[in-house]
């Protein structure tokens, strides 16, 4: 019985004991589960347990997003900045922008292929086609159309396109609108020689922009004049709208020398004496400029009336025969079927120009005016000396080459 009695207590005690051994042994699982890894047969085993299934986290996969600057479907954008396509959430496989014009704007992808810019800005007044590809996403197309400039400009330029001309013949530009930006400007013309030599451009004044070697071209250059004016702001708000190619070459190199002083002019082609006139030049009164100057208008007749030249009525001759322009002013090499034969190569008695005997009707081949003038082109150089007058301005007519290459180079804005 006391055996008994015993025996009950250490069952009541084993069994509080083996509860709380219980609880503590299941206390530990929970934790075990929260800290370790676990396989899917451990998954499927806390859920037949009764526990719950652990669960991932994954995320959608975005679709990547195009942007297009400007905007879809702008019918007035800025033309004065480039075109800039970006992608969020992806990369780019491939952009192409094109215009009405069957031109391609083309650009440049950054290191992370997220942005592409254009190397140039669009043009004015076209319309652009956007095609963008992101990898994994459908192809992205936009369109936008930049507005017109408000007012333009062009530059004319000498020599004419695919003309011929002396080895003296600068190329010189006009522009339409006065230029602010001279720089500007400047950096959209380019010109180049074949054979290669260093071509600078100088400004005359903010609507002359004169380009030329250190000395004559070579006999046999060919000359590229690239103008890329347009959509360049020349001053505010006025646009340049040229943007195209011009050649043209230089043919064989004659060189006249007007010595009047001993009222000669000695006329070299390609470094040997071709021919020797008689001449008259200015007289004291109206003396004759010298230096360097360039045949820039040629005609087999022409009128010529003091009162152009601020001289009032002293002449007005209908058709001075052979006459080639050499300043803006009014100078000219000429011929002359006026005055007596005796004065060529005697007197000067002109009013600034450089006669030789010629015939009425400028047809007569056999005198001086009509061989000199048959032996010329445009472009060609006549220096002039001793005539007892200072030296021609270099904008006056195209006679550039009388500064020196430090002076010219100095009036280069870029």
């Amino acid at each position: 019985m006391g055996v008994s009695h015993i025996s009950n207590r250490s069952e009541k005690s084993s069994e509080r004991w083996s509860r709380r051994g219980v609880l503590t042994v299941l206390g530990v699982v929970p934790a075990a589960v929260l800290t370790g890894c676990s396989s899917s047969a451990g998954a499927a085993e806390s859920a037949a347990s009764g526990g719950a299934p652990a669960t991932a986290s994954v995320k959608a996969a975005k679709t990547p997003t195009v942007t297009v600057s400007p905007a879809d479907g702008t019918k007035k954008a800025d033309f004065s900045a480039p075109v800039t396509v970006t992608v969020a959430d992806g990369t780019f496989t491939t952009v192409k922008v094109t215009g009405n014009d069957g031109s391609t704007l083309a650009g440049t992808f950054n290191e992370a292929k997220t942005k592409w810019t254009s190397t140039k800005n669009p043009y004015s007044g076209t319309k652009y086609t956007v095609a963008a590809q992101a990898q994994g996403a459908a192809a992205k197309t936009a369109t936008f159309t930049t507005k017109s400039p408000g007012e333009t400009f062009v530059g004319y330029f000498t020599p004419e396109a695919n003309s011929t001309s002396g080895v003296g013949m600068p190329v010189s530009i006009n522009f339409t609108h006065a230029v602010k930006d001279r720089a500007a400007v400047q950096k959209a013309i380019t010109v180049t020689a074949e054979p290669a030599v260093e071509v600078v451009g100088h400004w005359f004044s903010d609507t002359r922009l004169d380009f030329r070697p250190e000395t004559y071209w070579a006999a046999g250059t060919k000359i590229t004049l690239s103008l890329r004016l347009k959509d360049v702001e020349g001053q505010d708000s006025v646009y340049g709208i040229q943007s195209k190619d011009v050649t043209f070459d230089i043919g064989r190199e004659q060189i006249s020398t007007v010595d009047l002083s001993s009222k000669e002019m000695v006329v070299k082609r390609d470094g040997r004496t071709l021919a020797t006139y008689p001449v008259s030049g200015g007289n004291a009164q109206h003396t004759t400029w010298s230096g360097i100057m360039v045949i820039s208008e040629r005609f087999k007749q022409t009128r010529m009336e003091s009162s152009t030249v601020g001289l009032g009525d002293e002449y007005d001759i209908s058709d001075v025969p052979h006459a080639q322009r050499l300043t803006t002013s009014g100078t000219f090499v000429h011929g002359n079927y006026w005055a007596s034969t005796a004065v060529f190569g005697h007197e000067n008695t002109s009013h600034g120009c450089v006669g030789l005997h010629d015939a009425k009707g400028a047809d007569n081949s056999s005198v001086a005016g009509y061989k000199f003038y048959d032996s010329s082109m445009l472009g060609d150089v006549v220096i002039v000396k001793n005539s007892g007058d200072k030296t021609v301005a270099a904008d006056n007519g195209l006679n550039g080459w009388n500064l020196s290459w430090a002076d010219w180079k100095a009036g280069s804005a870029v």
